[in-house]
């Protein structure tokens, strides 16, 4: 069983992060784009961190008053298919069933094994952004979670 735990990203860990946006992504978020989020009172950016200190996956969440985007999830492929995703999603969940309204994302249509990921945490598809994603051009999915926090209707 492979030992981890999520905290929040830090300098440490932004070389680390910027490799694996370039190993997941066609379009990576860059070491100073990262950088910046360390100081954006909106964002939260999560780390699943292995015991010696590697970056196993990440996640960004981004707050505007009730409205939660997540801006990345990635895991290290060495690292896929043990749940560190799922885990990272789950705490943007919790965060949001106390304080938003709902969580939305854009997710590539072509993938599967992310949107699986979503519908398993209660997001619907909500629409289609054409020709989204560059190099391959392809759409994607808006997918969206609704939260109702007790004591409203």
């Amino acid at each position: 069983m492979m030992r981890y735990e999520i905290v929040p990203m830090d300098r440490s860990h932004l070389e680390s992060i910027a490799a694996l946006e370039r190993q997941c992504f066609s379009a990576p978020w860059s070491i100073p784009m990262l950088e910046e989020e360390l100081f954006n009172p909106q964002a939260s950016f999560l780390v699943a961190e292995g015991e010696n200190g590697q970056v196993l996956g990440y996640a960004g969440l981004q707050v505007v008053l009730d409205e939660g985007y997540i801006a990345n999830i990635a895991v290290d492929p060495k690292w896929r298919r043990q749940g560190l995703a799922g885990e990272l999603l789950e705490v943007y969940c919790r965060f949001a069933q106390a304080h938003l309204a709902f969580l939305t994302l854009e997710v590539r249509a072509s993938n599967e094994a992310a949107i699986a990921l979503y519908v398993k945490h209660g997001f619907v598809q909500a629409g289609v952004r054409k020709n989204y994603y560059q190099d391959p051009k392809e759409d994607a999915l808006i997918m969206t979670r609704e939260f109702h926090r007790e004591g409203e209707a």
